[in-house]
């Protein structure tokens, strides 16, 4: 197959998408991207890519262009100006196409608008249109503080609801998906499909040496949706507990906010290490006894399964959940780690002050990579994905 990618966030930046794509183009297919200016998580466009650099590339057999957009800059309305950007980039470049495309396969993050591109080349030249859908619209805008029954929720729903109608078929991340779909746009052959688990971390590289202490880590997006706040408030109230310490690594819109709580709150025991390159991770799973996944509570946000749930387990470490849904499902089913409600600080934070006194039972860590060969494997995404792209599905 000839496959148009539409995803506004690609290599260099930190997607699954690019490892996917790579994996299309290693099979055989034609693969060709079209994403933004790499400018995630920091907000800032990578130089090497800044001013149009490297606008056309081949990178590992999958052929990319990369509208230029600005940076977000962590600041509402430089957001603003950067999804829509892209929107307006990508929909012009597509536009000038021509119509040997097989597929349009849209990579639907945050926000929808990302996937016009591909309902715009779809309906022009009668192709095939799929989305795979991570981040739910309009629902996710209730993450920012955009409460239903407003006009600004409103008009998004509109759009939300002609993007995911235009798809001949939605993939979703999250077993909650579908029923959303369904309930919410009367859309009843969405298909859930959960990401698969990477690889990345040899088990025993990432396995911690028992010191005595109890370290925690977060490591990714600092966004709203992660719903962070519950993390410091429960190391706030931890901060008496001598052998706890609480990690969070990565950066993202929300760590200026949570480093302020922080300090403001008392939290002596919270490290914020920063941003880090793919690389070193190890040497920082190797840290921590137990990894966190936490989402901000929410009838449908919080049902999410993040990807980075997957690679914790695949790597070996036992996981804590502070969310509901998908996350508090896998954990109970795997025998992964341990978890307490969405938001609830103090949950969490008396889960940690047992886990300090007891210490973490390494065997979880065993029992999640185990799941995650079984129920996340690469290969069956792959072809299921595959199968889906090519229609034969129907």
């Amino acid at each position: 197959m000839k496959i148009l990618v539409i995803c506004q966030f690609y290599y260099p930046e930190p997607f699954r998408i690019t490892d996917i794509c790579e994996e299309l183009a290693a099979r055989g297919h034609e693969v060709h991207v079209v994403a933004g200016t790499p400018n995630y998580p920091d907000g800032k466009n990578y130089p090497e890519y800044s001013r149009g650099r490297r606008c056309d590339e081949t990178v590992n057999g999958v052929s990319v262009h990369r509208c230029r957009t600005v940076g977000r800059h962590h600041d509402a309305f430089m957001r603003v100006v950067n999804y829509y950007g892209y929107v307006m980039a990508s929909k012009r470049y597509v536009s000038r196409l021509g119509d040997d495309f097989d597929v349009v396969f849209a990579n639907q993050l945050s926000p929808v608008m990302m996937a016009e591109a591909g309902v715009r080349y779809a309906k022009k030249h009668g192709k095939r249109f799929v989305l795979y859908c991570l981040d739910l619209w309009p629902e996710s805008l209730t993450a920012g503080g955009i409460k239903r029954g407003t006009p600004l929720f409103a008009l998004y729903r509109r759009v939300s609801e002609r993007i995911y109608r235009s798809a001949d078929r939605i993939l979703a991340t999250s077993k909650a998906f579908p029923g959303y779909f369904a309930d919410e746009f009367g859309i009843n052959d969405a298909e859930y499909l959960p990401q698969y688990a990477e690889a990345l971390f040899d088990p025993e590289v990432c396995r911690k040496k028992p010191d005595g202490n109890l370290d925690l880590m977060f490591a990714g997006n600092l966004g709203s949706v992660q719903g962070l706040d519950t993390v410091i408030r429960a190391a706030a109230e931890t901060a008496d507990v001598k052998n706890l310490r609480w990690h969070i690594v990565g950066d993202g819109s929300e760590c200026g906010k949570l480093k302020k709580l922080a300090e403001r709150l008392g939290a002596v025991n919270v490290i914020f290490h920063g941003r880090q390159p793919v690389g070193k991770m190890p040497e920082f799973y190797s840290m921590a006894d137990a990894m966190l996944v936490t989402m901000k509570p929410g009838t449908v946000l919080s049902s999410t399964l993040p990807g980075k749930m997957q690679t914790y387990m695949a790597a070996g470490k036992p996981v804590i959940g502070a969310a509901g849904g998908e996350v508090a499902r896998v954990i109970a089913e795997s025998g992964c780690g341990y978890s307490v409600p969405a938001g609830d600080h103090a949950a969490l934070a008396g889960l940690a002050r047992r886990l300090a006194a007891g210490g973490a039972d390494p065997e979880m860590g065993e029992r999640g990579a185990e799941y995650c060969r079984v129920n996340f494997p690469r290969g069956g995404f792959m072809d299921r994905l595959i199968s889906v792209l090519e229609g034969k599905d129907t």
